[in-house]
Parts: structure tokens; sequence; C-alpha cells
């Protein structure tokens, strides 16, 4: 394609957080601009909003519903895809009518708000034959890629246990009654779904392991609990796991570990070694050796060590952070997306 690939986005308006993370993604190597949006509810902020982004007023539009009907209906300049970017509860609607309409869909995690949606989201992908991709973060940082290569190729032999942990902080009050809008939708069961903590930060975790190890889940335990008295949705849990491929792990999240800011972590060991990544050092990966010492892995130090889809998803230098706001899938016609 001799062009940029042109993006409707639905939600991401200025008062929002993820979607200013994922016209980021989406802008980082020039390859997509954003040429339509319903970016809020409030009809003020979708249009104050369309201005900041430098959006035409004809494509700037104050409801998913007449932006979908309108660009779909053009004859040039047409949308390529349609990235969702609201609140959980948001996402089934616009995605199934985005669809039917014949757009490609990007949609933030998690994909609906419950199983029946997803479901009939399934099915309608495979009626209309159109994309239907689902964004997570921590995909995007080259030592995960890294990591990931070194399972699938045997480095480690095979895998048998996973340790993966998310402890959060930031809702260690009930800050959803004290103005705090992000926490207000993401602790409303009716906004956010059955789960709190576990459905906005251990399904990071989650994918995260089974990301990484290649293996799926299959049998699971969980604990989950509510530690702040007056919350609706879980804030803490843990969960036993147990893979297709025979390995064991443990996951723990958790939104009320005071002091804590995005702690993510993972480590997967295997047979002959194991690995250790964290979102906290996100350019180093620790490679555990049974039978010689740790090696240390760095993002963009150009070592032949590293894999051709690790160097394929570095942008910055040694030292610079990366992967973050890069969590789009990047593909090329020779190097798949991974």
């Amino acid at each position: 394609m001799n062009r940029k690939l042109r993006m409707g986005m639905i939600g991401g308006g200025k008062d929002a957080f993820i979607g200013a993370v994922h016209r980021l993604a989406a802008n980082m190597d020039g390859l997509i601009e954003v040429k339509a949006g319903a970016l809020s509810v409030n009809p003020e902020v979708a249009v104050d909003s369309g201005k900041m982004l430098f959006l035409d007023e004809d494509r700037t539009y104050t409801d998913y519903k007449t932006m979908l009907e309108k660009e779909a209906a053009r004859t040039e300049d047409r949308l390529d895809f349609i990235t969702i970017v609201t609140p959980n509860f948001a996402h089934f609607e616009p995605a199934m009518m985005a669809l039917e309409k014949g757009f490609h869909v990007v949609v933030e995690k998690p994909i609906t708000l419950n199983l029946d949606e997803a479901k009939a989201l399934k099915e309608q992908v495979a009626k209309t034959g159109q994309l239907l991709l689902l964004t997570h973060t921590y995909t995007g940082y080259p030592m995960v890629k890294q990591a990931r290569q070194m399972v699938a190729e045997g480095q480690l032999g095979k895998i048998r246990k996973v340790w993966v942990e998310y402890p959060q902080g930031w809702l260690s009050k009930l800050s959803e009654r004290e103005g705090n809008a992000q926490a207000a939708w993401r602790t409303d069961p009716k906004r956010s779904g059955k789960s709190g903590a576990f459905g906005d930060i251990g399904t990071h975790a989650f994918n995260l392991a089974e990301y990484i190890s290649g293996a799926k889940v299959d049998k699971l335990c969980a604990d989950l609990n509510i530690m702040v008295d007056g919350r609706a949705l879980d804030d803490d849990g843990a969960v036993l796991l147990k893979f297709d491929n025979g390995a064991a792990g443990v996951l723990m999240a958790s939104q009320v570990a005071a002091g804590e800011e995005n702690a993510l972590k993972i480590r997967v060991y295997g047979e002959k070694g194991g690995i250790e990544w964290a979102q906290h050092e996100p350019n180093t990966l620790l490679v555990k050796w049974l039978d010689r010492p740790t090696e240390i892995y760095r993002q963009g130090t150009g070592f032949g060590n590293l894999s051709s889809y690790t160097v394929h998803n570095t942008r910055t230098p040694g030292g610079h952070p990366e992967g973050y706001r890069r969590h789009l899938p990047t593909c090329t016609a020779t190097l798949p997306c991974r």
C-alpha cells in the first residue's frame, strides 16, 4: 500500500487515557493517521477533541452510529479500520456495527463486557470476513518478544513453571467516591463488567503468561477479594494455573498493594533455564541457566543474541524507554505479527 492507513476512532477524547496512548502507537512508524472520530459521548468534548487532532469538521462526530453510517457511505478517502478505546461496556455495539459496515476493527482489551458478547463478535467476524484485533499493551515490549521467541525455539527446554504478578496501589482507598473518574468506571459492574482488578490488570498478567510461554491455560483455581469496604468489585486476588503443556503457574494481581505503581513482572522456567522480565525495567531480560551464570539481555544493544522479532520491534537506541507506547501489531510481508 502506497499511502497511510486511515483510522477512525471511537472514544479516546481529550479527557480519556488510553486513546492518547493508542494514537501515539499508531503514529510511531508514520503508517497510520486518524481521519475521523466519535471521540466522546459528550458532544462538546467530542468537537473540541476533533479540533485538537486537526480532524475535518465533517469527520468529527458526536456519536459513533452517525460516524459509522457516514464513513461507510464514503467513496473516496474511506477509512481502513476502526479503533475502539471506550470503557469496557461500550466495546460490543460499536464493534458489531463497524464489522457490519465493512470495517476492520481494533479493540482495546477487554474484547467485550461478557462471554456472550464475545461469541457474538466471533460470529460476526466469520460472517463479514473482516479482521478483529485485540490489543494488550505489554506484548509490545521488545524484550517480551525476545522471551517469547526463546521459549518458542526451545532454548529453555520444556516449560514447567510460570509466575506472573501485577501489583498496583492506586485503589487502596475508596477513590471511586472521591472524584476519580478512572476509578469510578473501573469499579462499577455496569461499566467495567463482572471483575475489577482481575478484569483490569489480571487480564494483562494472564495474557503475558500465555504469550511468552506459548501455552494455553486450561484449568484454574481462583481466590478473588474485595479489600476496601464499600467497593463493588474485586480489588485483589490470586490464581493457580494449569497449562495445556503440563506447566503449572501462579498469577497474582492487586490494586490495593499500597505504594506499588505498575509492577508487572513475569518469570518462566523450563528444564534448562528461565527468564525474568519486569515492566519497571523493560529493556532488560534476565536469562537464568541451569548450568552456567545468568545472562543479561538488553534491548537496543545490537548484540547478535537478540531475535529478529526483537530487533524489528525496537525503535529507540539502547537505554531509552520502549514498548508501552507501541502496542499495535507491527507486521511486514516477511515478518508476521508476533
